[in-house]
């Protein structure tokens, strides 16, 4: 795979992290370089990205302190995601917030625009990328 693509990717995961980047700043960088959609695997600690044609790569998060909730509770998880959406905490602090609230991990899909929240039983919370609010003149 090209060099420069493995850099950029791990440039994406490790922005995330450190609040360089906003959610739909690394969207519009993951999919301007071919990304269709990534999967944040808590219990692994990494990323996995996937181009649409077909290769993937894998970034690891590195030790994350937190422990998963049993069980799983939307509205929890829905909660951190509007903080997210309304920069009112980190990326590590939302990571925090969803194991706590029994996510094992979540898929997010560029070319749908959704991500997809996993809890340990098979449950789902699907959350659609925010509609951008149109400038004013």
């Amino acid at each position: 795979m090209n060099p420069d693509l493995i850099s950029n990717l791990e440039h994406c995961s490790q922005a995330s992290f450190s609040g360089e980047l906003t959610f739909p700043q690394i969207v519009e960088r993951l999919s301007s370089i071919g990304i269709e959609r990534y999967h944040a695997d808590y219990t692994r600690r990494e990323k996995t990205y996937y181009f649409a044609n077909g290769d993937s790569h894998v970034v690891a998060f590195g030790q994350l302190p937190y422990s998963m909730g049993r069980e799983f509770r939307a509205d929890e998880i829905i909660a951190a995601i509007k903080q997210s959406q309304q920069n009112e905490h980190t990326y590590e602090e939302f990571i925090a917030k969803t194991m706590k609230a029994g996510c094992v991990g979540y898929f997010v899909q560029i070319t749908g625009k959704r991500a997809l929240y996993f809890g340990r039983q098979g449950e789902i919370h699907t959350e659609l990328f925010p509609t951008p609010v149109a400038s004013q003149p």
